[in-house]
């Protein structure tokens, strides 16, 4: 049922990503809150403290996110899901809809270069 609900987020999130609209400003801004108070210690700025070349900047996500250039969102959450060596996984700190909430805010920041 969770996957489920997942998958629906996610869909509902592309749909919103493709016509940006001025919910998305709204989702955005909920996400830059979460990312501030769980992310932003190691990733300020779209940076990384601990391994500089794996940033939040599209480039580096391109590069070490599975699956990032077909399915860039889905690429975010299942990373902020699931974090990977340094990064923590927050799949039991976060809600579904705060982890795609900050997915999306990940998504349009490295999309604008952060």
């Amino acid at each position: 049922m969770r996957i489920l609900l997942l998958i629906l987020m996610l869909a509902i999130a592309l749909f919103k990503l493709t016509f940006i609209s001025p919910a998305l400003a709204a989702e955005t801004s909920n996400g830059a809150k979460i990312f501030e108070a769980n992310c932003a210690s190691c990733h300020i700025g779209g940076g990384n403290i601990l391994i500089s070349q794996k940033t939040l900047k599209k480039e580096a996500l391109s590069k070490y996110l599975e699956n990032y250039n077909s399915d860039s969102i889905e690429a975010i959450i299942h990373q902020v899901q699931n974090g990977k060596n340094a990064m923590p996984a927050f799949k039991e700190k976060l809600s579904a809809e705060e982890i795609l909430e900050v997915a999306a805010y990940v998504f349009q920041n490295a999309e604008q270069g952060w």
